[in-house]
């Protein structure tokens, strides 16, 4: 074959020709038909394809993404970006700083009362003086490059990284997740918006390019500190210093400067004045965060860091039309709209707190002005006008805090946050530093229902389930030893889930949420409202010894009244701005929980009312005007809290009393307090509880129940406690509620003294005991502190 024959036999496809031969040797035809075999057998395995030379074909995809297209692709991508850029750089000009930012008083918000019309209270008027640099101190100003941007001085104006990654979480959602410059950060709050878009984002990089290429490190820095929010309606340095120091920004110390640096981060939560136990921990973190900063970039003299200590803030000041509830109304007004703009723009909370104060907006509460002011009568009425601490050092230690809440729009109709806005600035409404002792029973009751749970005996758990109720008795089915001392140390015997939901007997909840798993009662209380994901599921939570506030047990308690779905109280309408408006959640959520799960747990506590640890306050207040009543009470540990959270079918109430020191706001008993030996949930908390609701809910009222099961179907007997043996005698203190019929043959009966002369018929009381007594009890047997709220947090 010739060449011409053979190149065109490649070009078919075909086999190559053999090439000529001058030799004939047979050893030679054997080698030239092994090729053609092996040719023929790579043949049949690619399909019979190959390229020129033997070569096999590309595939199409191959053909169209080689090296070189890839490559040519990539560069002309970045070309286009960097033409793109530069066409942007050319486009976008420093505008003029925004109005805001730039006008010295910005305008007050309104708030109002549910009815749209009545004004509630003004307020948000921020001063805002401007300083030059010059008058803030070399170390002070130090103190926010630490804490922001160490590089500020160096860098071109931007982080690149920090912008890349802010642009890739806007592009999905996720919000401001910081990386922004100081410069950054002073365009954003002095040129732009605080909205969260791909295209401000681009506009916030270009313009801090050009402003750090036209202005000096001093005029932006000064530009910083002088826009920044502080918290406390300050805007600025200056009205910082003053706010939070009473001083003049060039009188600032390193210590203080530090302080109002870490306070940018998140300035409502690290506010000292309001701040929890967390939010003190972490902003002193922060505090000693900037002043090792400074160390490392030579700022500071690490012998002078080393003797510096934290310098707290005074308490604010008083400002007209936040006094008395009005401030507490307000603030939670505030977070909540702050809360949806985090949601709305994917801001951080000081963003959404600089939109929020002080910009002019009209909020619409859902608080109804009736009930506000009967439920302030009620606390002054019940408990403050019974406080005398000139008398009792006890009583100037006391706090109350309270929440109501419509169960059926979740709306928060009244508030009682504190004596007074401006002398207790935390609101006791929503603190969540103090346990909920036994209010967290219907939580475990209703984990049980929900899952169908069983004993340890295999026997499904309803409300007659029979328990033991001997103090002290040891959890059975854990790994963790428990053993849980009922109030004042009694022995019940054997009793229904009723009743001891009745009684407040702690032996029972202990075992009966060991029965059903603490995980799961824990989710359940998560489902409902509070905040139990990081909790650890050990017995000793059974007790109610995680941090709650009024604010999250109203709504629980407000789910169950709402036959399961889900209720999340909130304060705000509406809230409307010139040139926006919130859409708020509906409070009303999905069924967390089965209909009749909530209705058992409800008929289950309108027996803690009627034949239980709120009876007398409650069941047999002269007030009451035929309303069906369910409620449960609750005393923590060593008497520093008390409870009574309750409901009528058109009323949820939460109440709460705090033993707070009222000078280092230290957790204190409140033995003695308003001049009785013990502060019980069935006390001070039920009769502030029943005074406001028998004034505002509807007579007659009744719950629509589908269940079987519970007091409000069965009515509930009353089993009388063992006392102690002598040596373990307590107080002649006796229970504070009065049996309604004999108990059960099965269960021991001692007669014992009604704490008050009952208004019914009851058993002959016995001689009080003449031994002396011991060392006042604990609440419901909580124990002291076995878990700490905060470092749950």
């Amino acid at each position: 074959m010739g060449r011409a024959e053979e190149r065109r036999a490649r070009q078919r496809g075909g086999h190559r020709a053999a090439p000529p031969s001058s030799s004939s040797s047979p050893a030679a035809g054997v080698e030239g038909g092994g090729r053609a075999a092996a040719r023929k057998a790579a043949k049949g395995k690619g399909g019979g394809k190959s390229g020129p030379a033997g070569k096999p074909r590309k595939s199409g995809i191959r053909r169209l993404f080689t090296w070189k297209k890839v490559l040519g692709t990539f560069f002309g991508l970045c070309l286009l970006g960097i033409g793109s850029f530069i066409v942007l750089y050319i486009m976008v000009p420093v505008p003029e700083g925004n109005a805001a930012a730039q006008a010295a008083e910005l305008q007050s918000n309104v708030y109002k009362f549910s009815d749209g019309r009545t004004v509630l209270a003004r307020s948000g008027k921020v001063n805002r003086e401007i300083v030059d640099l010059s008058k803030v101190p070399k170390d002070v100003q130090h103190t926010f490059v630490a804490a922001e941007n160490k590089t500020f001085y160096s860098d071109s104006g931007i982080d690149l990284k920090g912008t890349a990654r802010g642009l890739y979480n806007t592009l999905r959602g996720r919000g401001a997740q910081g990386g922004s410059t100081i410069t950054q950060q002073y365009v954003k709050n002095y040129y732009l918006s605080q909205e969260q878009t791909v295209t401000r984002k681009l506009k916030e990089m270009v313009i801090s390019l050009k402003v750090d290429r036209q202005k000096s490190k001093d005029y932006i820095l000064a530009g910083y500190i002088n826009s920044s929010y502080y918290g406390r309606n300050a805007y600025g340095i200056q009205a910082a210093a003053q706010a939070y120091y009473r001083v003049d920004a060039d009188q600032l110390s390193v210590e203080q400067g530090a302080y109002l640096a870490a306070l940018l981060q998140a300035p409502s939560q690290y506010d000292w004045a309001v701040a929890s136990k967390t939010g003190k921990k972490l902003v002193k973190n922060r505090w000693n965060y900037v002043l090792d900063n400074m160390v490392e970039e030579d700022w500071l003299d690490k012998a002078d860091r080393d003797t510096m200590e934290f310098d707290p803030p005074k308490e604010p000041k008083a400002a007209a039309g936040l006094e008395g509830q009005k401030g507490y109304l307000v603030d939670l007004a505030n977070t909540q709209v702050e809360d949806q703009l985090m949601k709305q723009q994917g801001i951080s909370r000081s963003q959404a707190e600089a939109q929020v104060v002080g910009k002019g907006w009209t909020i619409t509460l859902n608080i109804d002005k009736k009930k506000q002011a009967e439920l302030e009568q009620s606390v002054k009425a019940q408990l403050t006008s019974k406080l005398d601490p000139k008398k009792r050092k006890v009583d100037k230690n006391v706090q109350a805090g309270a929440v109501s809440v419509d169960p059926k729009t979740g709306e928060i109709v009244a508030l009682y946050g504190g004596v007074d806005y401006f002398k207790h600035f935390r609101s006791n409404a929503t603190r969540t530093d103090y346990q909920p002792a036994s209010t967290f029973k219907p939580v475990i009751l209703a984990a049980a229902l929900e899952d169908d749970a069983v004993t340890q005996s295999d026997k499904p758990i309803t409300t007659d389930t029979i328990y033991d109720g001997t103090s002290k008795r040891p959890v059975e089915g854990s790994d963790i030893a428990f053993g849980p001392e009922n109030e004042d140390d009694r022995d019940y015997g054997d009793v229904t889930v009723q009743t001891a939901m009745n009684k407040s007997i702690n032996s029972v909840f202990a075992q009966l949420g060991v029965d059903v798993g603490m995980d799961k009662v824990l989710e359940m209380g998560e489902k409902l409202g509070m905040d139990t994901g990081d909790l650890k599921p050990v017995p000793a939570l059974t007790l109610g010894t995680m941090g709650a506030s009024p604010l999250q047990m109203a709504g629980v308690y407000a789910t169950l009244d709402n036959h399961g779905k889900q209720v999340t109280p909130s304060i705000v309408k509406s809230a409307e701005h010139a040139t926006s408006k919130v859409e708020m959640p509906d409070p009303i959520g999905e069924e967390v929980l089965s209909p009749e799960t909530a209705d058992t747990v409800t008929s289950v506590l309108t027996g803690v009312v009627d034949d239980g640890t709120a009876s007398d306050s409650v069941a047999r207040n002269p007030e009451r005007d035929g309303q069906q009543v369910a409620g449960k009470t609750g005393t923590s540990d060593d008497n520093k809290s008390a409870w009574f959270t309750g409901y009528t079918p058109d009323l949820v109430t939460s109440v709460g009393l705090f033993g707070e020191d009222q000078k280092t706001s230290a957790q204190v008993k409140m033995y003695g307090a308003g001049g009785e030996e013990r502060v019980n949930g069935g006390g001070f908390p039920a009769q502030i509880w029943a005074a406001y609701t028998f004034g505002v809910s509807a007579k007659n009222s009744k719950f629509d129940l589908d269940t079987d099961q519970g007091a409000a179907v069965k009515p509930t007997k009353s089993p009388t406690a063992t006392q102690p043996p002598p040596s373990q005698t307590q107080t002649s203190e006796p229970p504070k509620e009065e049996p309604t019929s004999e108990p059960p043959p099965s269960q021991t009966a001692t007669s014992e003294p009604p704490s008050e002369p009952p208004t019914t018929s009851a058993p002959p009381p016995t001689a009080p005991s003449t031994s002396p007594p011991i060392t006042p009890p604990t609440g419901d047997g909580t124990p002291e502190d076995p878990l700490d709220p905060d470092d749950q947090l």
